[in-house]
């Protein structure tokens, strides 16, 4: 068995003023006149972050806020990719009987999108608060986990790896949560692997209409039901959402699922792009939450300062795209078998009905926000607890799903997670 190590962050001081030359010597692109956010990342916005990043921000303190988090690395057999150096945080609960939980990330994010919501799963505030022993790796191809260099690595094989992980932990039956990429990702683990995956909740719920056939008395429930007012102004707002996600969102989307390699090259050689490249679909893709130029800063320079590059993590667009075996399509229909958990929020990238997601699986726990974006994790953590919480502690669509660990029990002691 691959042994299971302590991990510490260090990026090399010269690569560090490496970057700060390549900062200096940024040549910034003309802007129109009263260009706003509907052309991009607007250059005032750049240039301040720029000049920050190369004069003010610390990645130093940013590094060993993290080098805090109980860090490991481990190499994962994945078929017909080999051995796969894996990094994640393991983070145990104090309480006997936590519920195992595996966090995924997704793109632009990264395993420290779990880092608000670590000290609230794994330590109980009250008697009736479950409690989760958490693992949030970096998906390979992210962070500082192993590039992948061979076609075909796609939902499939992270979901793999994922699960294998998890396995390696000594956890044979565990839940997942995931946004983005990893929803997608956990979606699959639970058609894969429904003896292991004893429920999933999700907070980005990408699913399609009821029809006749594959839903009739969902079908029937959606054309019976009259919204009320408030309701019809939800619609409203989601359908808005949608349509400027279509017309004027999905870009990115298209380029990184076709031609990443050529977007890798900027990616990889400028800094300034890759921050500008970031930072729109962090402004963008939430629900006006108050970013500080440090947190940007830092989401940006995990990416900069990653394992296999800035722009490995595009590789999952293409690789999905043309996977004809697990497109993801296939993970916004029915997977029965595993109970499911939707949070709906009202910025996600997609905003569905709330009856549209009982077309996934067996819904045993919905909730549906006036607030909150993509980076559910990140913008409004007490709001996830709260769902996975009320999912997974007693009286919860989900309770007592893995044996012998029901969330409760009494405390025990623990430093870094005993591996």
């Amino acid at each position: 068995m691959a042994l299971i190590k302590p991990f510490t962050i260090s990026i090399p001081d010269e690569k560090l003023e490496q970057l700060s030359q390549k900062l200096a010597n940024t040549t910034f692109p003309n802007e129109l006149d009263e260009a706003g956010w509907d052309h991009g990342a607007p250059l005032a916005d750049i240039k301040r972050l720029t000049k920050y990043w190369r004069e003010s921000y610390d990645w130093r303190k940013a590094e060993a806020k993290i080098n805090e988090l109980p860090n490991y690395k481990t190499q994962i057999e994945v078929d017909g990719f080999g051995s796969i150096d894996i990094h994640f945080v393991h983070q145990k609960s104090p309480m006997e009987g936590a519920i195992p939980l595996l966090f995924c990330h997704g793109w632009p994010g990264s395993f420290l999108e779990v880092t608000k919501i670590l000290p609230l799963l794994t330590t109980p505030t009250t008697p009736s608060t479950p409690s989760f022993h958490i693992i949030a790796p970096s998906l390979p191809n992210f962070g500082f986990s192993a590039g992948i260099h061979t076609r075909g690595f796609a939902l499939a094989q992270h979901a793999e790896t994922c699960h294998k992980l998890m396995l390696r932990l000594g956890y044979a039956q565990y839940v997942t949560q995931g946004g983005d990429w990893g929803c997608m990702i956990t979606r699959i683990m639970s058609l894969r692997y429904p003896t292991h995956v004893k429920a999933a909740h999700i907070n980005m719920v990408r699913a399609h209409r009821p029809t006749p056939l594959s839903n009739p008395l969902l079908y029937l429930q959606h054309k019976l039901l009259s919204p009320s007012s408030s309701s019809s102004n939800k619609a409203r707002a989601a359908e808005e959402r949608n349509k400027w996600m279509l017309q004027e969102g999905s870009g990115y989307r298209a380029l990184q699922s076709t031609k990443p390699q050529t977007l890798a090259y900027s990616l990889s050689d400028s800094p300034v792009g890759l921050l500008a490249w970031i930072y729109e679909k962090l402004h963008d893709w939430t629900d006006s939450y108050p970013w500080t130029d440090d947190e940007i800063l830092t989401w940006v320079s995990l990416y900069y300062h990653s394992t296999p590059g800035p722009a490995a993590s595009l590789q999952i667009y293409y690789e999905v795209a043309h996977d004809p075996h697990f497109p993801r399509d296939r993970t916004e229909t029915w997977i029965p078998g595993v109970p499911l958990g939707l949070s709906h929020f009202p910025k996600e990238l997609t905003v569905v009905p709330k009856l549209w997601g009982r077309t996934m699986g067996p819904v045993v726990f919905q909730s549906e926000k006036d607030q909150g974006g993509h980076f559910a994790a990140w913008e409004c953590p007490e709001v996830l607890v709260g769902d996975l919480r009320v999912m997974f502690g007693r009286g919860g669509g989900a309770a007592g799903v893995v044996e012998g660990r029901d969330g409760y029990g009494v405390e025990v002691e623990v430093g870094r997670a005993k591996l």
